[in-house]
């Protein structure tokens, strides 16, 4: 996948499967949303997709972009505003309903038909899609290919036994002539359980 970009030269940790068989559950997610345990959540957004908009977006309008393991994160409403169209995938429905009451914007349910007890998120607009189920779930919908992936905070809270297949739904999602933006952590994985998850450069390379 060579429209990857790796923004920084990180240090590299050597013991990367101290980690490898950390299992969180969709239960577990969803307890962090019940209880405001969501310290990933940004209010502000992320310095990373801001200072590196322009080359992401490369001045083409109309994209559609995808937001895996959203949350409520604010810069779903950016791209909408800037007249592109938003899809995300999220197994907490408290962070949709959240995303949707603190940008002000109204919208519709539905359940999707092929995902038993899911639904989809749609704002009035039309512009914002979000799917309410677990991201492996995902290939059963037919949403289509995007232009644009903004990964944040999603490859590095899947947990590290999902990862080929995780990587293998998004490389599936992508057109032609696509930007992947990616935003890991580096940290000694042997200080901290995660997740967050440490992904090591070459996992990355490896994956896409």
């Amino acid at each position: 996948m060579d429209n990857t970009k790796t923004l920084l030269d990180i240090k590299e940790y050597p013991d990367t499967q101290v980690q490898k068989n950390r299992v969180l559950t969709l239960e577990e997610w969803q307890d962090k949303w019940v209880n405001h345990k969501i310290s990933f959540h940004q209010e502000q957004g992320h310095q990373l997709l801001k200072k590196h908009l322009d080359t992401f977006l490369k001045g083409e309008s109309g994209l559609k972009v995808f937001f895996p393991l959203c949350g409520k994160a604010v810069e779903m409403k950016w791209f909408a505003d800037l007249g592109h169209s938003v899809v995300g995938v999220e197994i907490s429905e408290l962070g949709i309903r959240e995303f949707f009451t603190e940008q002000n914007l109204s919208y519709s349910e539905e359940p999707i038909t092929e995902i038993p007890g899911a639904k989809i998120f749609k704002s009035s607009s039309g512009n914002i899609s979000l799917y309410c189920c677990s991201i492996f779930d995902l290939p059963r919908t037919n949403i289509g290919k995007f232009d644009r992936i903004w990964d944040r905070g999603a490859l590095v809270a899947i947990n590290p036994g999902d990862r080929e297949c995780y990587a293998g739904i998004m490389l599936s999602l992508l057109r032609k002539g696509f930007q992947y933006l990616l935003d890991v952590l580096s940290y000694d994985p042997t200080k901290h359980a995660g997740p967050p998850f440490y992904v090591p450069d070459a996992e990355i390379k490896r994956l896409f």
